[in-house]
């Protein structure tokens, strides 16, 4: 859903997906909240659930097949707006305020710490554990906070390298291997290659990708800031250089998700950093000029022997700590992970399943083309800065790293900037 990418981006990537809200806590704690209050919601009954918009037509229908199997446990919909920003800021109000008519919330993998830190979330352990040994690995890392599950993984996201086959014949395995087949794209009078470096979420995406291939890490296990390293300097680099000498089109810095695949459909492009859904658009759009003509591999890495790291996108479900009826929410909440619901959310809507076996179904493998590469993207995926204090957070990574690839400050200026933006935000 491209919404949902632009707001995580991206994204992104990277989904109409699912979160849980439960009961209890104060929204000062520190997440968890007292025996006494988990008593209080562990009952059932109808429950409400919180998402963004339904643009692809998959919580209606999935409700529907709930509440025809559970008369006494209905589930209302509190259909959100199309804007991430605004979806934030409606949870945030509404759990500030204890309402206890928010049971169950999509939440995008980047709040889940945020959340958290707040007391919000009912922690998914004791009478609330879900078996998550089906999962991909990294979608389990973005539902953690502080060593402990808090949300259930609904979907993922991960980057993919869209590359014209037609053209290079075999997709380059490392950044330098890319930038030297740029040389193809200038005999062939198109444009080498784009991600998303506007001044928004998406480039907090590319750039982390950047810095994580290179070896760098962004923020340690507690939040603190470790990019001031040689490794982040380089992801950094590459992106700055590629800018600089046109490998990177200079209306690039301008490009969101849909600039860039609308530049790639229309045959300007050689190469093409996006999400899993620019492949059915380019497939069957009766504009695309690259039908048939291009394929999809994993992000370029520092070395052949491995991927690029993509940044992970998706959401997640949470139980909220105000819900009256947890034991419900749980129940759905594992219902948004089944089989059969995790299957649909793929097959309705390309989201990208955090279930691992789906990944490997032939059949599913030969309706979405993408789909194995998408697990390689996802499997060697990093979540995005786990920290309660994200919106800043990523606010520094976007700025400096827009200043850097315009040539406006160095590299390593702008690493040393935002290790001392993060740091700031703990003090």
């Amino acid at each position: 859903m491209i919404n949902r990418r632009k707001g995580v981006a991206a994204v992104a990537v990277v989904g109409a997906a699912v979160l849980l809200a439960a009961c209890g806590g104060s929204s000062g704690s520190s997440g968890g909240g007292s025996s006494s209050q988990a008593a209080a919601g562990a009952a059932r009954g109808p429950i409400t659930y919180v998402q963004g918009k339904d643009n692809s037509n998959t919580v209606r229908p999935l409700l529907d097949k709930w509440n025809a199997a559970h008369p006494n446990e209905k589930v209302t919909f509190k259909e959100q707006s199309d804007q991430a920003d605004q979806q934030h800021d409606d949870l945030v109000q509404h759990f500030q305020a204890k309402d206890p008519n928010y049971d169950v919330a999509s939440v995008d993998v980047i709040w889940t710490a945020e959340f958290a830190a707040k007391g919000w979330l009912q922690p998914l352990e004791g009478q609330y554990a879900i078996d998550t040994a089906a999962l991909l690995k990294p979608t389990v890392e973005s539902a953690t906070f502080n060593g402990k599950l808090y949300v259930a993984p609904v979907t993922s996201d991960g980057g993919l390298l869209y590359y014209r086959k037609d053209l290079v014949p075999t997709p380059p395995k490392t950044w330098d291997e890319m930038m030297t087949d740029c040389s193809i794209a200038k005999k062939n009078g198109i444009d080498c290659y784009a991600g998303q470096f506007a001044q928004y979420e998406g480039l907090t995406v590319n750039a982390a990708e950047a810095i994580n291939t290179a070896g760098g890490k962004i923020v340690a296990a507690d939040g603190s800031p470790t990019i001031d390293s040689p490794e982040s300097v380089k992801g950094l680099q590459r992106l700055a250089d590629a800018y600089k000498n046109g490998d990177i089109p200079k209306q690039a810095i301008t490009f969101q998700e849909e600039q860039g695949r609308m530049q790639f459909e229309a045959g300007k492009l050689l190469f093409l950093r996006n999400w899993p859904y620019v492949y059915s658009l380019a497939t069957k759009d009766a504009t695309s000029k690259v039908k048939g003509k291009f394929a999809v591999a994993p992000l370029p890495g520092d070395s052949a022997s491995k991927p690029g790291a993509s940044s992970l996108g998706g959401h997640n479900a949470a139980i909220s700590q105000y819900s009256a009826h947890k034991l419900t929410a749980l129940d759905f909440l594992k219902f948004l992970e089944s089989p059969d619901t995790q299957r649909f959310l793929l097959t309705q809507a390309s989201n990208a399943p955090a279930l691992a076996s789906l990944y490997d179904d032939p059949a599913l493998n030969k309706q979405f083309g993408y789909l194995s590469t998408l697990k390689t993207s996802i499997s060697n995926a990093v979540p995005r800065p786990v920290t309660p204090f994200y919106p800043a957070v990523t606010k520094a990574i976007e700025q400096n790293s827009y200043a850097a690839i315009q040539g406006a400050k160095t590299p390593e200026q702008a690493i040393k900037d935002i290790q001392a933006a993060i740091a700031a935000q703990g003090s």
